[in-house]
């Protein structure tokens, strides 16, 4: 259970937990069959997560729905599966319709910029945290600005051209903080055979699930983004908004690759091509686990920016899920500008 003065959390992640309808409250009973009671009346819950590895009633799942509480359902990597929504809740409706209008008004075009440039200066923290050569801010939002279209499909074509170029500069340099027995020679996005890319994707895959949660919290279409184009089982919009975090995601990696040793690696035969194979390198499962726990603690990491409703910091994840709701204030017309906010390393 996670708690604080005005919401609650209810959170099924250790394995054996059951979560069911007491009279007039949720029941939260461990494996040890110890019951908590939550009263509906006395607490504001603020979302329900519920993982592999637990139980829960359908009377509990009514009591979810019909108190319009945001639920997810979740492996033990955090992947959300699927979500729990009441049919007569037309809350999302709204904004779902801002965000398609964005991709003519003009809204898309400056979002897509804002997350190419947020993109930038995140990676500048982590090159000049390591000492490194950093990018030409400067030049940078030049070269941003100075694209215009109206045409949003053009305008992603020279956005990314300019992301990718940054990019390769980037990682050109942190892979040489890489311990040299363990260097890949590039950057490989999709499907790599080497152990650090595998890493490095591992890491952006959990940042994923997170995005992916905030930004049905936020009431988005999580598949239709703006700097990259949708198509058919893309959720674009993740991809889009976890650009403004990977800088997270490479400095916490760049450390925890410090540790790694050839034999934390296993080699497995997996397709390269049709018909042919290949030897694909990954970490073994006991480092893989030990990596997504450390991940997940990772999101709980308080960095000093101001919460929307009060106090001075908040976690990673909160930070993600209010970036995913005052996005979702600017195509509502309910802010001015949107500015994705950065935390320092």
């Amino acid at each position: 259970m996670t708690r604080n003065p005005k919401l609650l959390k209810l959170e099924l992640s250790d394995y054996g937990g059951y979560l069911g309808r007491g009279e007039g409250c949720f029941e939260v009973r461990d494996r040890n069959r110890a019951t908590t009671r939550y009263p509906h009346f006395e607490k504001e819950i603020d979302e329900a997560v519920l993982k592999s590895g637990n139980y829960v009633s359908v009377d509990a799942l009514i009591d979810l729905a019909l108190w319009n509480i945001d639920t997810y359902i979740m492996n033990r990597r955090n992947r959300v599966v699927a979500v729990l929504k009441n049919l007569e809740d037309d809350s999302h409706v709204k904004t779902r319709i801002c965000q398609y209008q964005a991709l003519e008004n003009g809204k898309g075009v400056e979002i897509a910029k804002q997350i190419v440039w947020t993109k930038i200066e995140g990676q500048d923290l982590v090159l000049r945290k390591h000492d490194l050569r950093a990018h030409d801010l400067m030049r940078a939002r030049e070269k941003i600005d100075r694209v215009e279209s109206e045409n949003l499909v053009s305008v992603r074509k020279k956005l990314t051209g300019i992301e990718g170029k940054y990019t390769e500069h980037y990682f050109r340099q942190i892979l040489e903080l890489i311990p040299e027995k363990l260097r890949p020679e590039k950057r490989v996005k999709h499907r790599a055979y080497d152990g650090v890319n595998n890493v490095f994707n591992f890491g952006y895959y959990v940042l994923r699930c997170r995005v992916h949660k905030a930004l049905i919290k936020a009431k988005l279409e999580p598949y239709l983004g703006f700097l990259h184009s949708p198509a058919h089982g893309k959720p674009s919009l993740v991809c889009d908004f976890q650009e403004l975090y990977r800088y997270l995601i490479d400095d916490f990696l760049i450390e925890r690759c410090q540790k790694l040793h050839k034999n934390d690696f296993v080699k497995t035969t997996d397709f390269i091509m049709h018909l042919k194979m290949g030897k694909r390198i990954h970490l073994c499962e006991y480092e893989a686990d030990e990596l997504a726990e450390d991940l997940n603690n990772f999101f709980k990491r308080t960095v000093e920016i101001p919460r929307i409703r009060i106090g001075q910091r908040q976690t990673i994840e909160t930070l993600i899920t209010e970036e995913s709701l005052l996005l979702g204030k600017y195509l509502r017309d309910e802010r001015k500008t949107w500015m994705p906010r950065i935390a320092a390393l």
